[in-house]
C-alpha cells in the first residue's frame, strides 16, 4: 500500500493518498481545489491512477477538487450518503467497504462535527490507522454549532467508536494547526483535553458551548459549491471568484 499526507497551509488541511501498488489505484481523501496541480504531480511520481475522490463530510473550510479531478482525470467522486450530494458517483454507507484496487477501506460513521460525517478505517502494513476528518484531531475536535453538529453525537462517536478501536491505532485527522501530522488512539483517550483524559459528557458540552468560534472564512461558499461536488453556485460571496475560477472544469 502507498500511503501519502499532503498539507494545505491556507486552511491547515491534510488531504491522503492512498494508492495500490498491486493494481495502481489510487484514492485522494478530502482534496482541495488550490492543491490539485500538486496532488496530481503526487500520483504521478508515485505511478499512480487517480481512480476515486472521497471526503469525510461536507467542508465548510474549502472548496473541494473533487469535479475538477472527475473532469481532468475520469475519476469518481464518493461522499456520504447521508449528505445528500446529488452529483456524487458513490453513496458512503457506514460500515460498508469501499475497495480501491486491493486495498478495503472501512467506513464508520461519526456524527457530531456534522450530521453526516465520516471516519475511513484501513490497515497500512499490518498496522491499523484511521482518517478521523474533523471528528477528532490531535489533541482536539470539530467544532460542533453547525450543518447539523451535536456535541453529544460527537462525544458518542470518538468515545464509543474511536476510542474502541486498539489503542495502536494510528490517528490522521483531517486539520492540525500546529504542526503535528498523526497521533493514536491511546495518545487520544490519554491527552486529549475535550474527549480524552476521562471527561464525561457533561464536561464536553460546557467546553464545546463555551468554545465562541468564528465561522470559517470560506462557509458561505464552501458549503454550497461543496453540495455540488465542487462547483461554484450562481451567487459568489465577493472576494471568492478566485477560487471559483481554479475550480472550473478542464
Amino acid at each position: 500500500m502507498i500511503f501519502r499526507q499532503l498539507f494545505e497551509p491556507g486552511t491547515s488541511t491534510y488531504t491522503y493518498v492512498i494508492g495500490s501498488q498491486k493494481t495502481g489505484q489510487a484514492v485522494l481523501i478530502d482534496p482541495v481545489v488550490e492543491t490539485f496541480q500538486r496532488d496530481l504531480d503526487v500520483l504521478a511520481e508515485l505511478n499512480l491512477q487517480l481512480a476515486y475522490t472521497l471526503e469525510t463530510h461536507i467542508h465548510a473550510d474549502h472548496l473541494t477538487a473533487a469535479l475538477k479531478l472527475r473532469a481532468l482525470m475520469g475519476s469518481r467522486i464518493a461522499v456520504p450518503a447521508l449528505a445528500g450530494v446529488e452529483c456524487a458517483d458513490v453513496q458512503i454507507e457506514d460500515d460498508q467497504p469501499f475497495k480501491v484496487g486491493s486495498i478495503l477501506i472501512n467506513p464508520i460513521y461519526t456524527p457530531g462535527h456534522t450530521d453526516h460525517h465520516f471516519c475511513y478505517g484501513f490497515d497500512m502494513g499490518g498496522v491499523g490507522a484511521v482518517l478521523t476528518g474533523d471528528c477528532l484531531l490531535i489533541e482536539g475536535c470539530g467544532r460542533t454549532d453547525f450543518q447539523g453538529g451535536n456535541s453529544e453525537q460527537l462525544y458518542q462517536s470518538v468515545t464509543q467508536k474511536l476510542f474502541t478501536l486498539p489503542g495502536e491505532t494510528l490517528v490522521y485527522p483531517a486539520h492540525d494547526y500546529n504542526g503535528r501530522r498523526v497521533s493514536s488512539i491511546a495518545q487520544e483517550i490519554s491527552r486529549n483535553s475535550r474527549l480524552g483524559e476521562g471527561n464525561d459528557l457533561k464536561s464536553f458540552e460546557k467546553i464545546m458551548s463555551s468554545l465562541d468560534l468564528p465561522y470559517p472564512k470560506q462557509i458561505d461558499l464552501a458549503v454550497p459549491a461543496n453540495m455540488l461536488c465542487g462547483q461554484c453556485p450562481d451567487d459568489v460571496p465577493e472576494g471568492m471568484q478566485r477560487l471559483c475560477d481554479m475550480a472550473i472544469q478542464g
